[in-house]
């Protein structure tokens, strides 16, 4: 057994020489069986164990002894071992999901706590062969793709390995019942509540009855296939991920160009920028990604809302994809400016510097987003610094008539969400410059400039 459960390892290139790796061991016989093949092969490995359990306080009693199983298995084996009592009835209530999301959250959660405590680089989980066949038939039934046939993978994110996964639940029994090893028995996997029960205690046997009796390994090279074909698409849209979306903090911005791919790859440039936001994909289904697709071919401005508070918009054909928040209250505060000064604005984290320089002193090509020049002869004081409000026009560079300050906006595509967090200087009444965009073309430096007002922005040290 440990033979075939070593090539597994090796070939799915699990662990590195000097490995810590965390066990997870529930009591029951998979994670028990998984607990002393690695034990018995950590030296040829090079790895170190340690062995961790959840108590989830579901099952009264029994989960307790459950833990008190693992931790004397742990004990018998001269293998660290760590545990967590957590009520997870309590959490699914207070988060309003399901006992099985909120054991899933509780126990990732422990294991991260676990890695960094004890400096650990893998996570030992024991699905198998039967964990795989049923979670491909549960997903085939809700409708999935390619990726979902794929199933549960050996490796996931470089830290989560599964080396008995390719093991059946009947050699896993066997080999306890050859080495004298007695698990704990989980009485509520033999209750047909839960879909999956339902699916290894009803369907998967009628299958082996009626049509294939070795339908488990079936299933589970129908795996290995799909596996092979669903990483080449990976690959492909990985690149075309970095080449056609921006990451930014919470947001993706897909562009237009992204929507004319195959959408074999587009799918997946979608569901990349999701996990990208959202840091999961949990609740998002097909119909979310047919509906970022459809979304994109209508008008700019249009948005939908999809789970777990993610907003997707249409911004003049690219998709933005982002954490539904609410849009910046407008600050209405002015702030009055002096000139040939350092006006420090403490609230705002903002260093404006005013200069007035000569015409002589000017030299031509310094001018930045934060650095502009204007003819200080024209200027109406005060001068200000404020944020937009309610009917705000504005002469651009290069034109002659007043624009409005919400079209210029539009037109520069900047995100609503940002428009209130974008300074404007006033000379007077006027505004002069939409600092970091574009400045007034009523106050430009022209060749009769006699004296030029500089303005450089930056924040408070």
């Amino acid at each position: 057994m440990w033979h075939k459960v070593m090539n597994f390892i090796k070939e799915n290139s699990m662990f590195d020489k000097g490995d810590k790796v965390i066990v997870a061991v529930s009591g029951g016989p998979d994670s028990t069986c998984l607990l002393y093949i690695l034990n018995e092969l950590k030296e040829e490995l090079g790895i170190k164990l340690f062995g961790a359990h959840i108590n989830h306080c579901l099952r009264g009693l029994e989960a307790d002894r459950d833990e008190e199983y693992a931790k004397k298995t742990c004990e018998s084996l001269n293998i660290d071992f760590y545990s967590k009592k957590v009520d997870v009835h309590r959490i699914s209530e207070e988060k309003s999901i399901s006992c099985e999301m909120a054991g899933r959250e509780v126990r990732y959660e422990f294991f991260s706590e676990l890695m960094i405590k004890l400096t650990a680089s893998k996570i030992a989980l024991a699905h198998n062969a039967n964990d795989q066949a049923e979670t491909i038939l549960m997903r085939i039934m809700r409708g999935t793709g390619i990726e979902g046939m794929v199933g549960i993978k050996p490796v996931r994110d470089k830290i989560y390995v599964r080396p008995i996964l390719h093991l059946s639940r009947s050699e896993i029994e066997k080999y306890c019942d050859d080495n004298n090893i007695q698990p704990r028995i989980d009485k509520s996997n033999a209750e047909k509540i839960y879909a999956r029960n339902k699916v290894r205690l009803d369907l998967i046997p009628y299958i082996e009855e009626n049509f294939n009796k070795d339908v488990i390994n079936t299933i589970n090279r129908l795996s290995d296939i799909l596996k092979k074909d669903n990483d080449y698409l990976e690959n492909i849209s990985e690149k075309e991920y970095k080449k056609h979306c921006v990451i930014g903090d919470q947001m993706v911005i897909i562009n237009k160009n992204a929507f004319l791919k195959h959408e074999a790859i587009l799918s997946r440039i979608i569901r990349q920028s999701l996990l990208a936001v959202n840091h999961n994909l949990y609740n998002f289904e097909k119909i979310h990604i047919w509906n970022i697709i459809e979304l994109q071919k209508h008008d700019t401005g249009k948005s939908i809302m999809l789970p777990q508070d993610i907003i997707v918009e249409n911004c003049y054909g690219d998709v933005h994809i982002h954490i539904h928040k609410k849009v910046t209250e407008v600050n209405n505060k002015e702030y009055c400016l002096k000139v040939n000064e350092k006006n420090f604005i403490q609230s705002l984290n903002r260093v404006i510097e005013i200069d007035v320089i000569s015409k002589l002193q000017f030299i031509e090509g310094k001018e930045n987003d934060y650095i502009m020049y204007f003819d200080y002869d024209k200027i109406v004081e005060p001068i200000t610094l404020r944020y937009r409000k309610q009917g705000d026009k504005f002469v651009p560079l290069g034109m002659k008539g007043n624009k409005k300050l919400k079209d210029l906006f539009m037109d520069l595509k900047i995100h609503k969400d940002k428009r209130n967090e974008i300074p404007l200087i006033c000379f007077g009444p006027d505004i002069a410059w939409v600092v970091g965009y574009r400045i007034s073309e009523k106050f430009k430096v022209s060749k009769n400039t006699k004296n030029i007002l500089q303005i450089r922005i930056g924040s408070e040290e």
